[in-house]
């Protein structure tokens, strides 16, 4: 069977989304200046997207084989394009909360669907990791694109302007190509329909939540958690850092944080080169080591920043260049711990592993952003970012004992599973 157009279809479909979703950090500095909310009122929409993400995860993952994994992606392609299409007739604060509501549905959808259908187009372990992280090294491609996209449509010169609404129109026609792309493109579920023929949706679901037990599912539950706290809190939080403690413009803040996607987008690139050769918990100690020497170098050159709106590259300090780097060093951890995990469980596993990945990466990154919301409202931008080194810490400490229970020679982990009627 040819991989080709369905590889592409997951790499358009990862696209969508990762404007869609990582618009969040734009929208929350917008909705700031257009409706005259707080931080910590804006913070919720991370929440609004993260919990529908969690709980659709939650709910669905153990039925996502019973539905089909490209069925599942054409309703997840559907619900967004209709609500892209929808909002710039709609722009308000509720509709933005709605937005992010549907997209983090429809993002559950997806991740848990392409996240098994890899196992189905790949052929080893090491190919399974490198697509892992070329893909999401693409999906950082659509979070740069997005950064682009968004301030080119936003106004300097009237805070209060809702035409960057219309950049869901967009995105709309994104999510419809998308869908028509994956509606023509043949997939072969047959050996995942097999293995379910004989299993109820209720033990199915019984399934998913006994991995939670497996030793190695729970540790890399918590490594996920971390990571994307990590992330999400640096990623969603950066365009108002840029702007309130960098005194830069609002366009040129958004434009600015691209380079934190960039980075992301080339160090899993990179990563999906050389985890080829080097084994994954070298590589991603290193990384994070790194990460934190740049928050220790990078935190101290954001104080006594000189007053003034800041409108050109120019006049923009070194430190909004040089803290987005980050993303070099965090770039390799999550494709490459969803990829070991997945690749340590069997096949018919992979959409229910895929459920537990989504929802606790949703409540990660709920966490970190309201986390880091709050503590920019209470004490500034500053300090927020100071303390991602202690998640960092921890997540170094999980790897590595998710490292030593990773099993020898290839083995497979898999639940015991008990007769039934």
């Amino acid at each position: 069977m040819s991989t080709f157009r369905i590889k592409l279809s997951l790499f358009l479909n990862y696209f969508v989304f990762a404007i869609l979703l990582n618009s969040v950090g734009t929208v929350i500095l917008q909705v700031q200046n257009n409706f005259d909310v707080s931080k910590s009122s804006a913070s919720v929409l991370e929440a609004f997207k993260d919990m529908s993400i969690a709980f659709t995860s939650f709910l669905i993952a153990s039925y996502v084989n019973k539905i089909g994994y490209k069925r599942t992606m054409l309703i997840a392609l559907a619900l967004v394009a209709v609500m892209c299409l929808s909002i710039p007739s709609l722009p308000t604060f509720y509709m933005t909360k709605m937005l992010f509501a549907a997209a983090g549905i429809g993002f559950a959808l997806i991740k848990v669907s392409v996240f098994a259908t890899i196992g189905l187009v790949t052929k080893s372990k090491s190919e399974h990791l490198s697509f892992m992280n070329f893909l999401e090294s693409f999906f950082m491609v659509g979070v740069l694109s997005g950064y682009f996209l968004f301030a080119s449509m936003v106004d300097n010169s009237n805070p209060k302007s809702l035409t960057w609404f219309n950049t869901y129109y967009i995105l709309g026609g994104l999510a419809a190509a998308a869908f028509v792309l994956l509606l023509t493109t043949k997939l072969d579920e047959s050996s995942i329909k097999e293995a379910e023929k004989n299993k109820s949706a209720a033990s199915d679901f019984v399934e998913m939540l006994r991995l939670i037990f497996l030793p190695l599912v729970l540790v890399f539950i918590f490594s996920a958690f971390f990571y994307v706290l990590i992330e999400q809190s640096i990623m969603s939080w950066l365009p108002t850092f840029n702007k309130d403690v960098l005194n830069i413009s609002t366009s040129l803040s958004i434009q600015l944080a691209s380079i934190l996607s960039a980075s992301i987008g080339l160090g899993r690139f990179l990563a999906g080169i050389f985890l080829r050769k080097i084994d994954w918990i070298y590589v991603l100690v290193v990384c994070l080591l790194c990460a934190a020497v740049i928050v220790l170098i990078t935190m101290p050159m954001a104080a006594n920043i000189s007053a003034g709106v800041k409108e050109t590259l120019a006049d923009v300090p070194v430190v909004a260049f040089a803290f987005p780097l980050i993303g070099l060093f965090l770039a390799p951890i999550y494709p490459a711990i969803n990829s070991v995990i997945l690749s340590n469980l069997p096949a018919h596993r992979h959409s229910s592993m895929s459920g537990l990945i989504v929802v606790f990466s949703a409540l990660g990154g709920s966490t970190g952003s309201i986390i880091t919301g709050h503590l920019s409202q209470a004490y500034g931008g500053e300090t927020a970012f100071y303390l991602s080194l202690v998640p960092i810490v921890v997540l170094i400490l999980l790897l590595i004992v998710f490292k030593r229970l990773q099993p020898k020679g290839g083995a497979l982990v898999d639940i015991k599973t008990t007769g039934g009627h």
